[in-house]
């Protein structure tokens, strides 16, 4: 199931930086980190859905992007947000 636009602005809200952040580092990996939780799901009951699987792996590897950017950007914040968010780091 798709993430709806309320979901999505409450995730906003809860990570961004200053009232009309829609676009920083954080913000984006917590919507992303939403959809990877979601397609995760999806996966366990439908195995064999190997178009999902491959969106999945995309969704994964944008995140890393975004994760990598904030880490070289500003090591507080990476550090702060993968507490807040449970994604393990290297």
């Amino acid at each position: 199931m798709a993430m709806t636009k309320k979901e999505k602005q409450e995730i906003i809200v809860e990570f961004n930086r200053h009232e009309n952040d829609t676009g920083s580092p954080e913000v984006q990996i917590a919507i992303l980190t939403n959809r990877i939780q979601q397609l995760t799901e999806h996966l366990r009951t439908h195995k064999h859905d190997e178009s999902s699987r491959r969106g999945l792996l995309k969704l994964v590897g944008q995140r890393r992007k975004h994760l990598a950017y904030l880490k070289r950007k500003d090591v507080n914040a990476y550090l702060t947000l993968t507490e807040r968010l449970g994604i393990r780091r290297k």
